[in-house]
């Protein structure tokens, strides 16, 4: 299940951002094999967390219990208005590429031509689960085979390339590496996204059957696997491409299905549009009412101003909440943890992740700058819905009409409980 939920639409789109950050394959490499890591030691930590707050909500459940309501309120908040349609966004974006890429061999994409296929998927899978939730689980079924089918060709195509001897992109694979940390930090954004999922069990923990056992099972398997399969895949896009040909592609499969599968290129961008469509409908499945947010979120085209836009705001809360990891051993010493990790591991996860939120100021300000905006947003709603308590019953007559109105209309209700 977290294999599922990791490997998505980023390994097809994020390599092209990791190495234009970096500036160099060795490095390049280095920061998938560093990102791999840093997700498993915020794994364990997570698992800590999920162990000793056995409730499902994840970052919103840790936040609430170590520093209260109003920060568990900014990241809920943050991910309405961010994080989850920003991602569909993405996605979409990523499809709509992969679509168009092989059609316009000669010349750029328009950027309203990307904007308006983009469109398509999220509207039509929007309407398939408002229709019929089934429908939508057999379409998860069929993409995921996409999915896996498409980096298999690649992997295998890129090492049977490797082996005949295509090895002079890994000579001298360190040249041109940058040393600016803030363009280090945004390479780190790209690659993490393609880890996004890491932490997906911490979100249904009262689900799960036997949660002590299956969260450390979870990362001694898949984590690894997946870091193993993204290196592997960007080894075989640097073994068929060079970095300059990595760096003007916006669909990266797509070239490196021209260069090695001849006729049948066609095979890679159909796959991984395909993929990408599926990975779009798991997000949508979960987030049906999002529609129109993602939709506003396609007023730009540039898939890497919106993962460093996203990207801040996610490491952010991840750093509140392996911060009260640290906050609820000291302000909680007897709480009962079934697994405890080691110290270094949480500190160590912080100074990343520390590194992450501030250096990208320097290099990406705007995209940053937003982020931190957006998200700030959420405090005066606080303030006006939950924290002022003795509210005018003019306001909240109002407030229920509203309430009531978009229940209706996004067919929505609170879950009655049975004492």
């Amino acid at each position: 299940m977290t294999l599922g939920s990791i490997i998505g639409a980023g390994i097809f789109v994020t390599p092209k951002g990791v190495l234009n950050n970096v500036g160099s394959v060795g490095m390049s490499l280095a920061v998938w094999i560093l990102c791999g890591v840093f997700s498993m030691i915020g794994f364990l930590c997570f698992i800590e967390l999920g162990t000793s707050i056995p409730a499902s909500g994840c970052h919103f459940v840790y936040i609430r219990e170590s520093f209260g309501e109003m920060p568990a309120f900014m990241y809920l908040w943050a991910q309405m208005v961010v994080l989850t349609p920003v991602s569909i966004a993405i996605v979409s974006i990523t499809f709509a590429n992969y679509i168009l890429e092989p059609l316009f061999l000669n010349c750029a994409v328009p950027s309203e031509a990307i904007r308006l296929t983009a469109v398509i998927p999220i509207c039509l899978l929007t309407y398939i689960n408002c229709l019929n939730v089934q429908w939508a689980t057999r379409v998860q079924d069929v993409f995921t085979f996409a999915k896996i089918t498409a980096l298999i060709i690649i992997i295998i195509a890129g090492g049977y390339h490797l082996v005949m001897g295509n090895s002079q992109n890994f000579v001298n694979a360190f040249q041109g590496t940058t040393t600016d940390p803030g363009y280090i930090a945004l390479s780190f954004y790209s690659g993490l996204f393609s880890y996004a999922g890491w932490n997906f069990l911490n979100f249904v923990t009262e689900e799960l059957k036997d949660p002590f056992k299956n969260l450390p099972r979870a990362i001694y398997i898949s984590l690894p696997l997946v870091t193993v399969i993204y290196v592997l895949a960007n080894v075989a896009y640097f073994a068929v491409l060079t970095p300059n040909e990595i760096l003007t592609s916006n669909a990266v499969a797509v070239t490196f299905g021209e260069r090695i599968l001849g006729v049948m290129s066609w095979i890679m961008p159909f796959s991984v549009a395909l993929s990408t469509f599926g990975g779009l409908n798991g997000n949508i499945f979960a987030s049906a009412r999002y529609c129109l947010l993602s939709l506003a979120y396609l007023s730009t085209t540039e898939v890497y101003v919106l993962i460093n836009y996203t990207a801040f705001v996610e490491a952010l809360f991840v750093t509140f909440s392996v911060a009260g990891l640290l906050w609820l051993r000291y302000k909680q010493p007897d709480l009962h943890r079934p697994i405890r990790v080691n110290l270094i591991l949480p500190v160590t996860f912080l100074i990343v992740c520390a590194f992450l939120v501030t250096f990208p100021f320097y290099a990406s300000p705007w995209e940053t700058g937003m982020g931190i905006a957006t998200t700030l947003t959420g405090i005066p709603v606080y303030m006006v819905t939950v924290y002022w308590r003795n509210k005018p019953k003019v306001y909240k007559r109002a407030i229920g009409k509203v309430t009531s109105m978009v229940q209706k209309l996004l067919l929505s209700v609170p879950e009655e409980k049975n004492d």
